[in-house]
């Protein structure tokens, strides 16, 4: 692996975070709420760095702040749960972006095999342990090794975009779905 460790830290203090943010919100991403349960109460937050990692072993990946107080009672569960927002849930994205009450008081839920919490109406779950923690910057990177999956939904996800939701339009042509690049008209 190469590894560049003389970066000039200059160049790094030159971006501003408004800035870093900005930029980065022209990436969409799908929304999670990542849940976990300590045997006294749930917990959760809203997540949009949430990502797959490997196939053999399953791994995915998800990025909590170090202020989190939701990270904290995860990691020492050891377990936690994704739940995949759906079209629809922009108020359960709201509910667990924010900092306050009992965030589980708004939404239906059942456990999942590992006790995290599953929210209704969520497109999908991936039920995991904790199989590692990387510290980098303000964030941490979890990996979590894939325990239980639940079952794939038709329904739209809810997505993120340049600081707002965002929706997906149908795909009405077949082929397009399974082809999106430019083609020409001869391509069959």
């Amino acid at each position: 692996m190469t590894r560049v460790t003389d970066v000039d830290p200059e160049i790094a203090a030159d971006i501003e975070p408004a800035r870093f943010r900005s930029v980065l919100g022209h990436f969409c991403t799908g929304v999670a709420v990542v849940t976990g349960h300590d045997g006294r109460a749930p917990v959760g937050f809203a997540c949009q760095s949430f990502a797959a990692l490997s196939l053999d072993p399953p791994l995915v990946l998800f990025c909590p702040a170090k202020t989190s107080r939701t990270w904290a009672v995860l990691a020492e569960s050891g377990r936690f749960a994704v739940n995949v927002l759906a079209e629809h849930q922009q108020d359960v994205s709201a509910v667990f972006g924010s900092w306050g009450a009992d965030k589980f008081a708004s939404v239906d839920w059942a456990p999942s095999p590992s006790g995290s919490p599953l929210l209704t109406g969520a497109l999908t779950w991936i039920d995991c342990t904790l199989e590692a923690v990387h510290e980098a910057g303000d964030h941490y990177v979890v990996v979590g090794r894939v325990t239980a999956l639940g079952e794939p939904s038709d329904d739209r996800p809810l997505l993120f975009h340049r600081g707002r939701y965002t929706v997906t339009e149908p795909v009405t042509d077949a082929l397009a779905a399974l082809m999106p690049w430019p083609r020409p008209d001869d391509w069959l």
